[in-house]
């Protein structure tokens, strides 16, 4: 099955495991803030292509712990 090009309100949603509500991508459509979208008529899609380049601007890079040998964690003894 091929990846749609568009997802719908209620997908993008399930996209993010209902950890943006469809009232927050509301606010956020009107206030022209977070992921890009197409009105046609009533209907508002999110393409796929601009999510995916939206979730790497939100991307929080870490810096690599120091590495330590399993040695220095073992328990005494």
């Amino acid at each position: 099955m091929s990846t749609p090009a568009y997802l719908t309100l209620e997908e993008v949603v399930a996209r993010y495991r209902g950890q943006v509500s469809e009232g927050t991508l509301r606010n956020w459509r009107a206030m022209r803030i977070g992921p890009s979208f197409i009105k046609i008529g009533k209907a508002v899609l999110y393409p796929v292509s601009k999510l995916d380049r939206w979730d790497k601007s939100n991307l929080v890079v870490c810096r690599p712990s120091r590495s330590l040998s399993l040695e220095d964690h073992a328990p005494a003894g």
